[in-house]
């Protein structure tokens, strides 16, 4: 009856797990990608991200930034996406493949660095909320740079819709809100 009963406690743990939210359907199918995580990649891919960060304990205007998502892949590991990307930022521009994990809070992507080292720049944890739209989307969250951190926000658009440079704050100004 021992032996019986071990051979059943991992499906017993597995169906607890399931039950918990813990591994859901989609996530226990393999290395293959979900249709969310296949939708996930295609909305990133050919995509900036034009907005503003902040650093904590400096008082002023958010500083203008924009990133450049080139393409993004599914990779077979859990949670895990290649996007590369053109990062521009003091002298630094450059494009490069970075493997990152994409976590979902319910619906929401959350872009996850865990002290991820940047060519040029250094190492870098942040959580980016991403909220998909069909005509511009928006992300939101934090970054931490050594001692430095602080927040970040703005608009995902298509890279052909996207202007080569983020408008400037008297033009953001004058923008009419649609809702």
């Amino acid at each position: 009856m021992t032996t019986r009963l071990f051979h059943l406690s991992p499906a017993f743990l597995a169906l607890g797990l399931i039950a918990s939210g813990m591994i859901t359907p989609e996530s226990s199918r393999g290395n293959e990608p979900t249709p969310r995580e296949t939708r996930l990649a295609a909305y990133l891919s050919g995509t900036q991200f034009i907005g503003k960060f902040t650093v904590d304990g400096k008082d002023g205007t958010p500083k203008t930034e924009a990133y450049t998502i080139k393409s993004c892949e599914k990779l077979p590991a859990a949670d895990l996406y290649r996007l590369t990307a053109r990062i521009k930022y003091g002298n630094v521009d450059q494009e490069l493949p970075m493997d990152l994990k994409i976590l979902w809070s319910g619906n929401t992507p959350v872009i996850t660095l865990d002290s991820l080292w940047i060519p040029g720049m250094g190492t870098f944890d942040a959580r980016v909320l991403i909220q998909a739209g069909p005509d511009a989307g928006r992300y939101a969250g934090t970054w931490q740079h050594g001692e430095h951190g602080g927040h970040l926000f703005g608009k995902i658009v298509p890279v052909e819709e996207s202007p080569s440079e983020p408008a400037s704050e008297s033009e953001n100004e004058n923008e009419s809100d649609p809702n």
